[in-house]
């Protein structure tokens, strides 16, 4: 029996929860080692396993996959959520490039420096209904099928759905407008795999919190005030 995938990172979603999601959408049980103090991450480092000295690191079919998007790659590949040919890759690859755009806005948000958090959320929700959200709501409307690429479940939907659950977080009514996206995220969601994954208790991580922003600050050296500014330029990768 193959060993389960093990997770590194901090205890939180960052850049490894869009791997979570594809993993536990594949139906793969993982396994996560959670690193909580500067510490303990320097110790990973110092294992010389980290090709750059940053996370998220995957351990999987006997190597230490980093780089999130190549994680990402080798997941869906692997996993038959990559489309059946290089044309359906390069939907997806366009579709999940847009989300990685519109997710990151949004994963940092609760760092934004206290004086523009509001400005920051108002340009959050303005790109995704006007920008990001109309692409997906077209392309489910002249493709015509219950998916986004070809007629199969896709890397581009778990992101789709994810990126949704995370706007949603920031404004509940954000896709009043988009009526194919609504049943998108109630026909996605409904497949097994990845509702178990939303139930509680799943290895889904919440939003960030104040205690967990500190966590993060302290882990990577983040210093005040460095990580957003007017939302154009993200400083911080973590």
């Amino acid at each position: 029996m193959a060993e389960k995938p093990k997770l590194h990172y901090f205890n939180g979603r960052g850049r490894m929860e869009t791997i979570r999601w594809l993993l536990a959408a594949a139906g793969v049980e993982f396994e996560e080692e959670l690193f909580e103090t500067r510490e303990e991450f320097e110790k990973l480092i110092q294992g010389g396993t980290l090709m750059y000295e940053q996370v998220p690191m995957v351990e999987i079919d006997g190597m230490n996959l980093v780089e999130t998007r190549a994680i990402l790659r080798y997941i869906a590949a692997k996993y038959d959520l990559y489309g059946r040919n290089l044309k359906e890759q390069a939907w997806i690859d366009m579709y999940v490039e847009g989300l990685k755009d519109l997710s990151d806005m949004i994963m940092y948000f609760p760092l934004s420096l206290p004086e523009e958090k509001e400005m920051n959320l108002a340009y959050i929700l303005e790109r995704a209904t006007t920008r990001f959200f109309p692409v997906y709501e077209k392309a489910l409307r002249d493709h015509g099928q219950n998916f986004l690429v070809g007629n199969q479940l896709s890397w581009a939907d778990i992101q789709l759905l994810e990126v949704i659950l995370m706007a949603e977080e920031c404004k509940p009514s954000v896709l009043s407008g988009f009526p194919l996206l609504q049943e998108f995220k109630a026909r996605i969601s409904h497949i097994p795999t990845i509702n178990k994954f939303l139930q509680p208790g799943s290895q889904r991580k919440p939003p960030l919190d104040e205690e967990s922003m500190e966590t993060v600050k302290n882990i990577f050296k983040f210093e005040h005030g460095m990580f957003l500014k007017n939302m154009g330029t993200i400083v911080a990768e973590y």
